[in-house]
């Protein structure tokens, strides 16, 4: 009878053996595979260390944040600062060429109809006071030419532009529109103000921005140098006769204050 009761025991003693051998193979086996994970991983840290041996992590990983307790520098507005003494000269929409100016000014830089949204030809002998006769001009008179165009033909802006304007993405509404055109500026001579609108480029030049931006002199150019085209109205308000001396800088609209070229400030300002 016993020897019946082990004989019946003997196969499940048998397959509990196996099924425990193969639940430690099983172990084995996955110990063994996490075993060679990690070393494998230690391995390719060591490769990495290896090719960036100046780097105290090879990885970039952002180091635990330090606390330094200073004081913030005061804020200040940022100045723009004054081009003195450049040499200006008078032009006008709708000017006609001549050997020294050989560009008609029907046309701007920024508006190939400038004549037509002006209004007419802004005469610098027939005036107004600081008007043409005959027309009462659709664009504010008191406008200027500085030497730089941020555009290039056919669409968007130079290289440079972005970099080297101030207020350039404050200002950015496209790659066919230009952030320059309309831009205020103060004009100074001898103790009087006068502000105007950057309505076309010039004298002579379009890629100017070391002056235009940086302060640095014009460009030499058969005028004296001269470093900037006003309009008649401009002329008339400051007294300037020709290649008279002036100084400018950019501002901004809030900056401009009542006088004859109010009118043409947006409502906004």
């Amino acid at each position: 009878m016993k020897t019946a009761q082990v004989s019946s025991r003997i196969p499940f003693l048998l397959l509990s053996l196996t099924l425990c051998c193969s639940t430690a193979a099983k172990e084995h086996s996955v110990l063994s595979l996490s075993g060679r994970a990690q070393k494998s991983h230690r391995e390719f840290l060591d490769s990495r260390r290896s090719l960036f041996r100046d780097l105290s992590d090879p990885f970039q990983v952002a180091s635990k944040a330090r606390i330094v307790e200073e004081d913030p520098k005061p804020w200040k507005p940022s100045q723009t600062p004054w081009r003195a003494g450049i040499t200006a000269t008078i032009f006008w929409v709708g000017e006609l060429p001549t050997p020294r100016n050989p560009t008609p000014n029907h046309a701007s830089s920024w508006d190939p109809k400038w004549q037509q949204t002006f209004g007419g030809v802004d005469r610098p002998a027939f005036r107004n006071g600081f008007l043409p006769k005959g027309f009462v001009p659709k664009q504010n008179p008191f406008y200027i030419a500085l030497p730089y165009n941020d555009l290039v033909a056919g669409g968007g802006h130079k290289p440079e532009a972005s970099e080297v304007i101030p207020w350039f993405w404050k200002a950015h509404q496209g790659p066919t529109k230009s952030v320059c055109h309309g831009r205020w500026i103060a004009i100074h001579r001898k103790g009087k103000m006068c502000f105007a609108q950057w309505r076309d480029c010039g004298p002579y030049s379009t890629t100017d921005w070391r002056y235009v931006f940086q302060g640095e002199r014009p460009q030499p150019n058969p005028n004296g140098n001269a470093g900037i085209d006003v309009s008649p109205a401009v002329r008339d308000y400051l007294e300037l006769g020709g290649n008279y001396k002036v100084d400018w800088k950019f501002v901004e609209d809030f900056e401009v204050p009542d006088g004859p070229w109010k009118n043409w400030l947006p409502p906004s300002s």
